[in-house]
This record gives C-alpha cells, sequence and structure tokens, in this order.
C-alpha cells in the first residue's frame, strides 16, 4: 500500500472557453470537476495501476466533501482528517488554442489541533504502508517545518518517505534526511541558487540535495527525461513521446510509478519515465493504466548526457 498525504488538496474545476476575453461574460462549452493536489494525483495514479493507495486529506466544509466522494468513486480510500475551514476550490479555464489560465484558490488555514491530526492520522495510517508520498505546497498555519516533522515522526516508526515540495519546506526537510525527493528542473534551481542550463547542471544540483540529506533524488526534466542520484550511482531516463496532450499531473505520475516499482534504482527510473510519458499523451489529469505504457519507448543508462542543453533551461 503507497500512503499520499496532501496537506494543502483542492477541488479542481476546469471550464472550456473559446477564447479568454477579459470584462465580457464567456460562456464554457464545457466543464469537469475532479480531486486535486500532488499527493492526491500520486494516489490517482497508483489506483488506475491496480494497487492499494490511501489518501490522508484535511477536509472541510462541501468541496472537502466532493473531493472525498470522487476519490470514493475512483476506488481510492480516504483518510480524512476533519477542519473546520473549507477545502479550496480552484479554477482553470482552458481555451481552444491549448492555453490554460489556472486560479489557485490559498485554502483553509489549520490550527494547531488539526496540524496535529493530520500529523497523527498519518502516523496511524502507515502502518502498512510501503512507502508514504508526502506531497505539494503547504497550507497556511503549518510552517515551514511542517514537513521536516512529518519524515522525522515517519522515521521513527520505521516508514520509508519520499518528498515532493519545494522553497523553505524542501530545505526544512532536508534535514530529517527523507529517503527520496522529486524536485523538478526549476524547484531543483531554486534549491541550490544558481540557474540550470544543462543535464550536467541538473546532476550537480541533485548531487547537492544529496550532500543536504536527500536519500535520492528522482528530478524531472519536462522534456529532457529525468535523472536518480542515489548512493549507488547516477541514471538518466529518456522516454520516446508521440505526441503531448497534456503535462498536467506527469510528474505526480512519474513519482507513483517510481514508487510502484519498488522506489530505488534503474528499474524504478523506467517505471517513472514510462508513467510520465503516458500520462503527457493523455487528455487533461488522466493517470495511465498498464495498458498506456510503453516500456519500449524507454531509455535508462548510466551514461549522462551531462553537456546536453536543456529545452527550458531554468534561470
Amino acid at each position: 500500500m503507497i500512503l499520499t498525504v496532501t496537506p494543502n488538496p483542492s477541488l479542481d474545476r476546469t471550464y472550456e472557453v473559446p477564447s479568454l476575453d477579459r470584462g465580457e461574460v464567456i460562456r464554457a462549452t464545457g466543464e469537469r470537476m475532479d480531486p486535486g493536489g500532488k499527493g492526491v494525483n500520486v494516489s490517482r495514479a497508483v489506483a488506475a495501476a491496480g494497487q492499494r493507495t490511501v489518501a490522508v486529506l484535511p477536509l472541510g466544509g462541501a468541496p472537502g466533501a466532493l473531493v472525498a466522494d470522487l476519490l470514493d468513486a475512483q476506488g481510492i480510500e480516504v483518510a480524512r482528517v476533519p477542519v473546520a475551514g473549507a477545502t479550496r476550490s480552484n479554477i482553470a479555464l482552458a481555451e481552444a488554442d491549448g492555453v490554460l489560465t489556472k486560479i489557485n484558490a490559498p485554502g483553509p488555514e489549520l490550527s494547531a489541533a488539526e496540524q496535529e491530526l493530520l500529523l497523527e492520522t498519518v502516523r496511524t495510517q502507515s502502518v502498512h504502508a510501503s512507502w508514504i508520498a508526502c506531497c505539494g505546497s503547504l497550507p497556511r498555519g503549518l510552517a515551514p517545518s511542517w514537513y521536516a516533522e512529518l519524515v522525522a515522526r515517519a522515521h521513527a516508526a520505521g516508514a520509508r518517505i519520499a518528498l515532493d515540495t519545494s522553497g523553505p519546506a524542501l530545505l526544512a526537510a532536508l534535514r530529517e534526511r527523507p529517503d527520496v525527493v522529486k524536485p523538478n528542473a526549476e524547484e531543483l534551481a531554486e534549491a541550490v541558487r544558481r540557474p540550470l542550463a544543462t543535464v550536467g547542471d541538473a546532476v550537480k544540483a541533485a548531487e547537492e540535495l544529496r550532500e543536504m540529506g536527500a536519500g535520492a533524488v528522482l528530478a524531472s526534466l519536462g522534456a529532457d527525461g529525468q535523472v536518480l542520484v542515489n548512493a549507488a550511482g547516477t541514471w538518466f531516463g529518456s522516454a520516446r513521446v508521440d505526441a503531448v496532450r497534456s503535462n498536467v499531473g506527469a510528474g505526480d505520475s512519474s513519482l507513483a510509478g517510481f514508487l510502484i516499482a519498488g522506489g530505488n534504482g534503474p528499474d524504478a527510473l523506467a517505471s517513472a519515465v514510462a508513467h510520465g510519458a503516458a500520462a503527457v499523451q493523455l487528455p487533461g489529469s488522466v493517470m495511465p493504466t498498464p495498458s498506456d505504457l510503453d516500456p519500449s519507448a524507454v531509455t535508462v543508462t548510466t551514461e549522462v548526457p551531462v553537456d546536453r542543453d536543456l529545452k527550458e533551461p531554468v534561470s
């Protein structure tokens, strides 16, 4: 079982519009409603792969009840942490030309008692978990050190932690030595405070995160592939992608693929790359099933192309 923790989940409403004209009445041509949040997406990807997952979520109000109902309909167990504030509702406006405009709400502010209940729920739910995936930004009320506290408690209980967050929360958690961290190129650059122009720059940044405490670093480099750096070595993974339809949730799908395959070494990296490549070829935030994966399109090697320029360098 893979346990996911999403401290700031959301109810995501997407409206399809011909074009976005400020000051005008815009009539949507389509709409959908999805449970949102990086950890939620990891659980959705694990469930799509046919494996058990439990999502720990602070939920409140009518939006929170809808999130729980939507996940239940997808066969995902929810460990609900009741909070006084309403779960945030995010809005996405998808134009006909593919441009996506997102409005993300801040979410509720968690009290000290709610924060402690969230930590305690993770502890009780983690007894049978092979991995705990802690993902996303922190809601109001939670200090950047909250993830560090979660990692410390999880390790004390003998659990393995995969962390996908950024900024001060990532840096604070590194001192508690999470087993895996999963930054993208932008988050890597932010963590080491310098630009990344090549694959080699990304590898060096990942090595520095390991020096700061990460057991392993699984770095997503977008169209350039993924890099895994751990105590045993460094691997580079890439995949052939015929056509990109949506990159929403692709990184979360990659993390799910990595953990499903054991969360360690080149085989897990290959699974991560396969899941990420499949996700970008599906519409919206649809998560891939085993039939969507194409392992033959994936290449994993220790010969890292360190001099290769990133297609989307981070300044």
